[in-house]
């Protein structure tokens, strides 16, 4: 089973990010916690980072936010590894992905940054891109739209099939968790919105 010691969501700090497509990972973060017994974690604020420190299933665990913001995330995420003795493979990023459609996920081990500038900048800073990801899909904009795109909110349809894939990353993290990263990835690398599987369906019908 894979031994992770931290999770880190990334995001920007301030309400004035709060709920926008950039800041996914910080929002499954709060998901965790939300399901985890009250008084199990600890908060603390710490190599420029909002950490929670507690046990999962007899296991020490970090989540954290940092707060450096996306393009420095990796100065956050490699100090908190070297203060806390964990390994780059030991280490699971959630992430915003523009290349997924709203509401899919992908969990993979390692990998090459795909363009996002939170995962370069801790690949950068930890010298390795070994860490274990798990990415959320925020649909792709028009050219030349991706900073107001990804720095915007859901709306509709899509905010519907966006807050069912966060209830599901959560899950997958769980599941990385209980189960390791194999098992998780065969759950929810095909896991599909309801809303999303219901239209498929319909389409199948009148087809």
């Amino acid at each position: 089973m894979d031994e992770i010691g931290l999770i880190v969501g990334l995001g920007n700090p301030g309400p004035e990010y709060a709920g926008t497509r950039h800041n996914a990972g910080f929002m499954v973060i709060d998901r965790l916690l939300a399901g985890f017994p009250a008084g199990r974690f600890e908060e603390r604020h710490t190599a420029s980072s909002n950490v929670w420190a507690g046990k999962f299933r007899g296991r020490a665990l970090l989540l954290q936010k940092p707060l450096t913001f996306m393009n420095l995330s990796g100065q956050a995420v490699a100090l908190l590894a070297r203060r806390s003795g964990i390994q780059p493979e030991s280490i699971l990023v959630i992430s915003d992905d523009l290349d997924l459609p709203v509401g899919r996920l992908r969990l993979r081990n390692g990998g090459a940054d795909g363009g996002h500038n939170g995962l370069k900048s801790i690949i950068a800073e930890l010298g390795s891109s070994s860490f274990r990801r798990l990415r959320i899909g925020i649909g792709r904009p028009k050219p030349g739209e991706t900073v107001d795109y990804v720095l915007s909110k859901f709306e509709g349809e899509e905010e519907r099939r966006f807050e069912a894939s966060l209830a599901a990353a959560a899950e997958a993290v769980r599941t990385v968790l209980t189960g390791g990263m194999a098992w998780a990835m065969n759950r929810f690398n095909a896991w599909t919105p309801v809303e999303e599987s219901e239209t498929n369906q319909k389409k199948e019908v009148l087809s």
